[in-house]
């Protein structure tokens, strides 16, 4: 951004402009928009774009006058549009059946219609009320008066008409609650602005001591319309040399709208360049009227006003910057069909996927999926959050931050080993064995899914450690969570185990060989812990130390109960075989699981 003197301050010269939108401002720099909405959560949410440089349009387009046509069109339709974006970040009311089923019908998006159709009933009632009816009032004022005007009588007539219906217009919408708002977000804009102009940081209190009216308005460049057009009418009439009059009249003044647009634009750019005093009584029109468009605005809405500029800042500054899209409330079926196709582009087809971010998310069942229901803008961000972690090649349940086991919650992340369905069946057998009067040894206990499942199923007193001083740290959260009391020790294997004779040693430890390792998925390999998979060159390291050293911790008719691979049963057993009694246990899908031994 280039700088120059102005009177002896040094100011930011800056091409900044922006719109008030509901809740929110819109900012458009040199090749980059943002717009900032506070949502109805109090989160401000923003979207960006990027726009083509002026610098970069067709030479035509970028030639005096023309270039004001341009803008002008710009402003009505792209201001619509991020109005409409606005409502829909804000919550307000959703479609009706009508507009549901046009969108769906003819695949067109409903809020670009709704957009389009708003600009042109706006240029109709704009024509009726501020060309039709002041041009109707001054030839009923003639037939009153029985005088005829001249063409610029005509004109001065008819134009101050337009001014007063302007003016009264904007002072009706001002009372009202939203519109209110709307001025006070316009008056955020323009501190916002000045702040920056003057040279002074972007914070809210710099902010709020600068003015609310600025020279590059859009009210004064309505009043610039009004003016210029009593003026180009006239001599346009004069040119002529035709009485013009009824619906012709009218017809030729829309003619000549873009026009006078182009003119208007070209005098409030020439106009924001200066502070000449002999200029000045140009600008006080425009600046008058500004003290009812704009309002003070409160803190929030400056922080919002602010975030939008610098998020322009940021990408005019950097076009590698991207482009983001609004967070906006979602129904909760949406949502769904949304996650399943993001996931799906990626390669991820498993529709269970979506649905169990969507539902363990939103802590509701996937059978309720279907609800339309509206998801909160915070919600589906933090759905949005983790798809992006999943997208990374994150395993779902370190994406989605826990897992139920066996009816609690477990928090996971790549401090742990995911707990998995299959070792719930450890537990089962764990529960015929121990009673409140019981102690348990739970050995490798990673995310403390085992411990916490067993205290609270039996309320035995329970050890339980690891290695891992931060897989430690998250079971002592899970504890917490669930409300377990576990006695949590920082051992390798039972090194640091106290001496007292244990009911039952349970474990699930590290049991894939290590040159198996590198076959295994992605999402275990890349993601879960090294320490809680690799068991050594045959897998069996961990399961020697127990075999050697347990029975030294065990109560006479003590239990030990290993979970193991699929294909270790025969070589457990024999680490095993100076228990009295040891015996395999196959899952539910009849392959080996656990290991039972009784000293």
């Amino acid at each position: 951004m280039s700088k120059k003197n102005n009177s002896k301050e040094n100011k930011n010269c800056v091409s900044i402009g922006g719109q008030a939108v509901l809740e929110g401002v819109m900012m458009r720099g040199e090749s980059s928009m943002a717009t900032a909405v506070r949502d109805a959560e109090g989160v401000i949410r923003v979207e960006t774009k990027r726009v083509k440089p002026a610098s970069k349009r067709n030479f035509f387009l970028r030639l005096p006058i023309i270039r004001g046509v341009v803008s002008f069109v710009q402003s009505l339709f792209g201001g619509m549009n991020v109005l409409m974006r606005s409502a829909e970040v804000y919550g307000e009311e959703e479609p009706s059946k009508f507009e549901k089923w046009l969108s769906k019908t003819l695949k067109i998006n409903v809020f670009n219609i709704v957009g389009f159709l708003s600009v042109v009933l706006g240029l109709f009632l704009a024509i009726f009320l501020f060309m039709w009816l002041p041009q109707t009032l001054r030839v009923l004022l003639e037939n009153l008066t029985k005088t005829t005007f001249d063409v610029w009588a005509k004109n001065f007539i008819e134009g101050g008409v337009k001014l007063l219906i302007f003016i009264l217009y904007i002072l009706l919408c001002s009372l009202v609650k939203d519109v209110k708002r709307t001025f006070m977000y316009h008056g955020a804009e323009h501190k916002t602005i000045s702040c920056y102009e003057q040279g002074l940081p972007l914070t809210v209190e710099n902010a709020k001591k600068c003015k609310r009216v600025h020279d590059r308005c859009g009210t004064t460049f309505m009043i610039f319309v009004m003016l210029i057009s009593i003026v180009v009418f006239a001599l346009f009439e004069s040119l002529v040399g035709v009485h013009l009059k009824g619906i012709v009249r009218v017809l030729l003044k829309v003619a000549l709208l873009p026009f006078i647009a182009g003119l208007s634009y070209e005098l409030l750019k020439a106009l924001s360049k200066t502070d000449f005093w002999l200029f000045y009584p140009l600008k006080i029109p425009g600046l008058l009227l500004q003290r009812i468009t704009t309002k003070e605005p409160d803190d929030e809405m400056l922080e919002v006003a602010i975030t939008a500029f610098k998020k322009v800042l940021e990408m005019d500054a950097d076009p590698t910057v991207e482009e983001v899209n609004f967070v906006t409330p979602l129904k909760r079926n949406q949502l769904v069909e949304n996650v399943k196709k993001t996931l799906a582009e990626k390669g991820i087809t498993e529709e269970a996927e979506s649905e169990w971010i969507v539902s363990l998310t939103l802590n509701v069942k996937r059978s309720e999926l279907s609800s339309q229901d509206m998801v909160s803008a915070s919600l589906v961000d933090k759905i949005n959050k983790v798809v992006e972690k999943r997208l990374q090649g994150f395993p779902l349940w370190y994406c989605v931050g826990d897992v139920d086991f066996y009816g609690y919650t477990i928090k996971v992340d790549q401090r742990v080993l995911i707990p998995r369905p299959e070792t719930e069946l450890i537990v089962d057998h764990a529960k015929k064995i121990i009673n409140e009067n019981s102690l348990v040894l739970d050995l490798c206990t990673g995310s403390g899914a085992i411990a916490i499942s067993l205290q609270k199923e039996t309320n035995a007193t329970v050890f339980a450690s690891d290695l891992s001083d931060k897989a430690l740290e998250l079971a002592k959260e899970n504890a917490i969570l669930n409300n377990a009391k576990i006695q949590f020790i920082e051992s390798d294997m039972f090194e640091n185990i106290p001496f007292v004779k244990f009911h039952l040693i349970i474990s699930n430890p590290p049991y894939i060989k290590t040159d198996d390792i590198k076959g295994l998925d992605c999402e275990v390999k890349d993601f879960e812990p090294m320490l809680a998979l690799d068991g050594g060159a045959d897998g069996l390291d961990f399961y020697r130390i127990i075999a050697n050293l347990s029975k030294n911790y065990l109560a006479d008719n003590g239990v030990l109960l290993l979970e193991i691979g699929y294909n270790q049963a025969n070589d457990v057993c024999e680490l095993l075989k100076d228990f009295s009694s040891v015996e395999v246990i196959k899952d539910y899908e009849g392959r080996d699981r656990i290991i039972k031994a009784v000293v």
